[in-house]
């Protein structure tokens, strides 16, 4: 029995908003496993009724305890399961005998032990549908909702009081790392709206809660530590919700390494899939991806407080000309531009200080310190006449001095109240006065570099923000069936015409005499390729002649490949000899679709030749793609600008490549059960359109190459 995505979202409601709560196997020692998760719902403003349910005592921290869950008087809406292993499937039964929404799992020992385990846990599963139950865990440390204030956890971060009250949501798969996580979100003073540690994921899923918290409206940026994914097409949708509602959600993704995905499938019982394919589906549907939890958490803050940038043109005001140096270099790296203030303004600026260098980075100079108005007349000067998209001012030990620490604040939010531009202050603050920054929709940062990065990470989640989910209309390929079995390059190509994707005309011979006959009436020169289901990479083996200008040159070619090869590769099933014109100039393109295990079918453009070999530069999508969707990829390889046409030559036909990715794309997707990958390589684009002069269709179960 499996969920609908509404139904798997709207189940959460028993975790983050539960009437009342049991827990199993309280204890009345609010340091043991049974006993946090009662002692933090009791001093976290639960207000419905909590029932701990322990057969040795008559009270567990000062609540009536009761025998078992038949003999709890009331509703029990969320329960708790702090009992061993072996206990658990009675217990749920008993949840579903009171009609409980939601149950925690803490107990381990169930699918990260392997398969008796899975089978086990598979089980819990069974139960838990057939009495309409949703699960976290096993293999859990729980959740945390600050709104209703259910605290099903025993994670030591709730030790010493809650987080404070904010918008952030964290999720997590890992239970100890997660704990990490949400006592850096305390000790950073970040507003924590709720926090849910997934475990086992035997139900309920990082995805699960994704969709939950999207659609929470006291959720206003979401960050998620991930090991592997389940439930990807939810995680993708609503990743696609949260960015049609503009709402932030930074991902931290590990495994990426081979040794990292070895102790990750150790770990948990998540997939992990294609690193890549992973980075590129969070990417189109609006996500933000991390390599630290300290870049996480920076995004989370400056998010939660300032507004996004509209654009990627970054207004440096410093005091400093070290660190305006050092925040123009950090925005190169980050993907902003730091343009100059216009000259007029520059003039104005130069009249007013003298001293100052206020190109951009704007230098003020230590003059400040004896003008000190300075600071918002030159901050406003670039409000005016630069029209940033985002601002960052450095103001080093100043920023927290007794002295002048509330006049640069004092001045800087008059200047900025009203305004709807990102503003970072980089100083050095104490607690109270951070504090104060961020109340103004200011976020802080004591490192000029980390401040910059920041609103790079803004901007970039802006510019994914503002792309359409749905760009544009995918083509008509008509028939999209494919062969279920290897078919020879000939075979392939003919399929991919018949999706609209344009070939060369060919020819295919059997012997040395026929090649001479169709090359001659083709028109000279030719190419020749050995033409086989079973060898994929032709000119390996001497399978490709080019330039076949001569009867003389194109039968001595045939005869070669026709004797040599078969005594290369017996067990090769040789079709003949493929004959076609030669193709001209153009810039070469390698254009493929793979199956990835986890994120499905993902389409790849790249550029081709020897490029392809030596300085691969490919961009990835996963599939289908509309012809303008394939045409932003194409504008983010890093030599696109060959398409553009360079040294004279002419410009390719990049609305022709689009079509061709896209209409691969399609094709791919139609075939996601039954096609491993397809190939075209190379892919040609000339300034009238394109060819695919080779390709190559892999079905599934079948190794590329194989005989």
């Amino acid at each position: 029995m499996t969920l609908q995505a509404e139904d798997r979202r709207r189940g959460l409601d028993g975790f983050f908003a539960p009437r009342s709560i049991a827990v199993i196997g309280a204890s009345d020692d609010p340091e043991r496993i049974g006993g946090r998760p009662l002692h933090f719902c009791l001093n976290s403003g639960f207000s419905g009724p909590i029932y701990p349910v322990n057969p040795s005592r008559d009270t567990v921290q000062g609540l009536p305890a009761f025998a078992d869950l038949d003999a709890v008087p009331g509703l029990v809406d969320l329960a708790i399961l702090a009992v061993s292993a072996d206990r658990i499937a009675d217990t749920l039964r008993a949840c579903g005998r009171k009609g409980a929404r939601a149950a925690v799992i803490f107990s381990a020992g169930f699918a990260e032990l392997g398969a008796d385990g899975q089978a086990a846990q598979g089980g819990l599963v069974r139960i838990a549908r057939e009495n309409g139950m949703r699960l976290l865990g096993p293999n859990c440390l729980g959740f945390y909702a600050a709104a209703s204030g259910a605290c099903g956890t025993f994670s030591s971060a709730l030790q010493g009081g809650m987080p404070a009250r904010g918008g952030i949501g964290l999720i997590t798969q890992s239970g100890a790392y997660g704990t990490h996580l949400l006592q850096m979100a305390k000790e950073r003073r970040l507003g924590v709206a709720g926090w849910v540690s997934t475990g086992n994921e035997a139900d309920v899923t990082v995805a699960d809660c994704l969709a939950h918290m999207v659609e929470d409206p006291s959720v206003t940026a979401i960050g998620i530590y991930m090991e592997g994914v389940n439930q990807p097409e939810t995680l993708l949708s609503a990743l696609e919700r949260a960015r049609a509602l503009r709402k932030p959600v930074v991902i931290m993704k590990v495994g990426a390494s081979e040794v990292g995905a070895q102790a990750m499938q150790s770990h948990t019982a998540s997939l992990a899939g294609s690193d890549a394919s992973f980075q590129a589906a969070i990417e189109q549907a609006g996500a933000l991806r991390t390599e630290t939890t300290e870049q996480m958490f920076d995004i989370l803050y400056a998010a939660s407080v300032a507004p996004l940038p509209s654009g990627d043109r970054l207004g440096v005001l410093t005091v400093s000309g070290g660190a305006g140096v050092l925040m123009a270099d950090a925005a190169a790296k980050h993907g902003l531009q730091v343009p100059p203030m216009p000259a007029d303004a520059i003039d104005r600026m130069l009249l007013r200080n003298p001293f100052a260098s206020p190109r951009n980075p704007v230098d003020i100079t230590a003059q400040a310190i004896n003008d000190f108005d300075l600071i918002p007349d030159y901050l406003t000067e670039m409000m005016r006449s630069g029209d940033y998209d985002a601002y960052v001012g450095f103001f080093t030990s100043w920023a927290g001095a007794d002295r002048l620490g509330p006049l640069i604040f004092d001045a800087l939010t008059r200047a900025l109240d009203g305004f709807d531009k990102p503003f970072v202050m980089v100083g050095l603050l104490g607690d109270d006065l951070a504090a104060r920054y961020d109340a103004a929709g200011i976020p802080s940062f004591a490192d000029p570099s980390r401040a910059v990065a920041v609103l790079g990470a803004l901007a970039r989640l802006r510019a994914g923000f503002d792309r359409s989910g749905v760009a544009g209309i995918l083509p008509d390929i008509g028939d999209p069936a494919l062969p279920a079995t290897q078919v020879s390059e000939a075979a392939a190509k003919a399929r991919l015409a018949k999706a609209g994707i344009p070939c060369l005309p060919e020819e295919v011979a059997r012997d040395a005499d026929s090649a001479v006959a169709l090359a001659t009436a083709m028109g000279l020169p030719v190419a020749m390729k050995i033409l086989s289901p079973d060898i994929a990479h032709k000119t390996d083996i001497g399978g490709v002649a080019l330039g076949l200008n001569s009867a003389d040159s194109v039968r001595d070619a045939a005869r070669r490949m026709l004797t040599d090869i078969p005594r290369r590769m017996p067990d090769a099933h040789i079709e003949g000899v493929l004959i076609t014109p030669m193709a001209g100039e153009g810039v070469e393109l390698i254009l493929g679709t793979q199956r990835d295990p986890i994120m499905g079918p993902m389409v790849m453009i790249g550029m081709g030749g020897i490029l392809a070999e030596v300085a691969p530069d490919v961009v990835l999508a996963r599939a289908p793609v509309t012809p303008d969707q394939a045409l932003e990829m194409l504008g983010r390889l890093r030599a696109a600008a060959l398409l553009d046409g360079v040294r004279g030559r002419p410009a390719a036909d990049k609305a022709a490549v689009a079509d061709a990715i896209s209409r691969l794309s399609v094709l791919a997707f139609a075939n996601a059960d039954q096609i491993e990958s397809i190939e075209i390589n190379p892919l040609l684009a000339r300034p009238d359109g394109v060819l695919a002069l080779d390709a190559l269709i892999v079905p599934r179960g079948h190794t590329e190459g194989e005989a």
